[in-house]
């Protein structure tokens, strides 16, 4: 697999939705009323709803409209308009509703997963965009990334005479700031960006605060995994997890034990030479092997500190990598799992 697919994949996964279970008990002469249970499944509702959303800001500003901005593609953008939205990735869907203007996007890419954008039209195939479904939409403006493609399917919208700001995928932690706030300046609503930027910064660094001290930081290895493609990879530098790990106390296996690549094929060698103490998953990628059965199935995970331990630490495909508004959560959840036992 080359290298551009795989980030391409790797940016652009399918989410799986955070699910809530309700156990009612309804059994006669238990004292319950109709009303009561009615309340207890509303609230099983609530929660579940809830596990997936993202927070958009407080008062958000109306954009202040026409604008012109770089993009990173090298060209300028001006926008006009932005009452109808089409963001071509899920990180940059999180972004445009957590800036409170979710009620102008008006299509989403698969990996939108989060509640407020899951009713939406989707217009991409297998991660690729469909030209004719997002210009059926008829969008004033489309937002993208530099892996978003095909390339043929860009310049059909472009050709279009739709404006195209294409931003820089997310690499790590520093990476926040700047894609905020060039949505933020293309949506004509620059001191929201700011506002929104400082907040996810904060929030990331009261985690990094609570975040348990040791002498030895724990080594975390990120695999791919996609079972039913049989592809199997091991993260290296440029996968995109490194800054999450580092901020999580935790030292990135692959990239420490030399992997240069972003993703190298898992192998027995590379396994044995990383030696994870926790392994990285997304949720989707756990569950396409089998779950932690699965995975130690595969060569050399059973043989790493990790696959004795059966340690594990899973993410939901459509948040991981993002480095957006909700970084700060998926943060919380990696310290968590990572060390919820104390060790």
């Amino acid at each position: 697999m080359k290298d551009g697919t795989v980030r391409r994949r790797r940016t652009r996964m399918a989410g799986a939705l955070l699910s809530a279970l309700a156990l009612l008990t309804a059994a006669t002469g238990c004292g319950g009323s109709a009303e009561s249970a009615e309340s207890t499944k509303e609230t099983a509702k609530e929660t579940a709803a809830s596990a997936n959303r993202v927070e958009p800001l407080t008062d958000p500003a109306k954009p202040q409209l026409p604008v012109t901005v770089g993009s990173s593609d090298g060209k300028k953008v001006t926008v006009r308009a932005a009452d109808r939205i089409v963001p071509l990735s899920g990180s940059l869907s999180e972004i445009v509703f957590t800036l409170g203007l979710g009620d102008r996007v008006v299509a989403r890419d698969i990996t939108a997963t989060f509640d407020q954008a899951k009713k939406l039209p989707v217009v991409t195939r297998n991660h690729d965009v469909s030209a004719e479904s997002v210009l059926s939409l008829k969008p004033n403006l489309v937002l993208a990334e530099t892996t978003t493609g095909p390339d043929e399917a860009m310049e059909q919208i472009r050709d279009a005479g739709i404006p195209v700001l294409v931003v820089d995928p997310a690499q790590g932690l520093e990476d926040v700031g700047p894609r905020i706030q060039a949505v933020a300046d293309a949506l004509g609503v620059p001191a929201d960006g700011k506002r929104l930027t400082q907040r996810s910064e904060d929030r990331i660094a009261a985690v990094r605060k609570e975040i348990p001290a040791r002498e030895e930081h724990p080594r975390v290895a990120f695999l791919y995994l996609r079972g039913s493609a049989s592809v199997y990879l091991i993260g290296g530098k440029g996968s995109g997890a490194t800054s999450l790990l580092e901020a999580a106390g935790a030292v990135d296996a692959g990239a420490e034990s030399g992997l240069e690549k972003d993703f190298t094929a898992i192998t027995t060698e590379a396994l044995a030479q990383a030696a994870p103490d926790a392994i990285l998953v997304m949720t989707k990628g756990l569950e396409s092997v089998g779950g932690i059965d699965g995975l130690v199935k595969i060569p050399g995970v059973a043989q790493t500190p990790a696959g004795m331990e059966r340690r594990v630490v899973s993410i939901e495909d459509g948040v991981l990598l993002n480095y957006g508004p909700r970084t700060d959560q998926v943060l919380t959840s990696i310290v968590k799992q990572l060390y919820e036992d104390g060790s």
